[in-house]
């Protein structure tokens, strides 16, 4: 059986959204840093062409290469831990950079999304399961 959120059990479970949200975005930022630290630690080396590139990498730099790829894939091991906490509670996450989500609900038998994003103090917007963030409106309007 799904799981629906009326506008009061949505905006219970925002506490622990918003946290897992913020941690999301912390992660994905954390991510990009250590993809550029990647790039600027191999770029001399790939600038001398592929041919050159295995002979031209230090050990050095690939012992940190190695490392940092391994963390990267820690950080996506725990992403991906936050957006399966998120799909449990029935969440639909569509950005994490706003932290934009949906929460399925049911108004008089017919499906919509109720719309949420970081920053908003409450869920205040929803809009139909066709449509998307640009076509939310506001509570009051749903009939």
């Amino acid at each position: 059986m799904p799981l629906f959120y009326d506008f009061d059990k949505a905006n219970a479970k925002l506490p622990e959204v918003r946290e897992t949200l913020l941690r999301l975005r912390a992660q994905r930022d954390e991510i990009v840093g250590v993809r550029d630290r990647i790039v600027e630690l191999n770029a001399p080396a790939l600038a001398a062409g592929a041919a050159t590139y295995a002979a031209s990498t230090t050990e050095e730099v690939a012992g940190e290469t190695g490392r940092l790829r391994m963390k990267m894939q820690g950080l996506v091991d725990q992403m991906q831990a936050g957006v399966l906490e998120l799909d449990a509670w029935g969440i639909q996450l569509r950005e994490i950079e706003t932290g934009l989500v949906d929460f399925p609900a049911l108004v008089s038998g017919r499906p919509v999304w109720l719309c949420w994003r970081l920053g908003e103090e409450r869920v205040q917007w929803w809009h139909e399961t066709t449509e998307g963030f640009d076509s939310r409106r506001r509570i009051e309007d749903l009939v």
